[in-house]
């Protein structure tokens, strides 16, 4: 395993025995709850918005693997001063880069699981588009 690998390595266990933004919002003006039957992951999200849709404050609680609950911590410390329509547009390549290692097809769906909450929470808070593969009806998010 190359330094790089092994200091990413080392981030993700960081974010997942101590996840950042770990708590569920009082007063947030949107929230959202997914989950990923393959594997069990859950993720709910809460967000408080402020002036222009500018995200304040963001929190989540979940349980699953490392990757969905590191990735989640990691995305929450990312979106911070954006807005809805910024996250909205936010390609999934920007959390993954951030994890820094190679993932599985089944690992991928892990790992986007809370920007795909985030997303849904956003939408129904704001109406800001969601990707086209989700449709528009979505109540919950389902990675499957």
């Amino acid at each position: 395993m190359g330094e790089f690998d092994q200091l990413y390595r080392e981030l993700i266990l960081d974010h997942y025995k101590n996840p950042r933004n770990h708590r569920l919002l009082e007063g947030a003006n949107a929230s959202a709850e997914g989950q990923n039957p393959l594997c069990g992951d859950e993720v709910a999200l809460s967000v408080r918005l402020g002036e222009g849709d500018v995200v304040e404050e963001v929190g989540f609680e979940g349980r699953g693997c490392a990757i969905s609950q590191a990735a989640t911590s990691m995305l929450t410390d990312l979106v911070k001063g954006r807005t809805a329509q910024e996250i909205a547009a936010m390609p999934k390549e920007e959390l993954l880069d951030e994890l820094g290692i190679p993932l599985t097809p089944v690992r991928l769906k892990c790992a986007i699981l809370g920007l795909g909450v985030l997303k849904l929470a956003l939408h129904k808070a704001t109406g800001t588009p969601l990707p086209e593969e989700w449709g528009t009806a979505a109540r919950d998010l389902v990675l499957e």
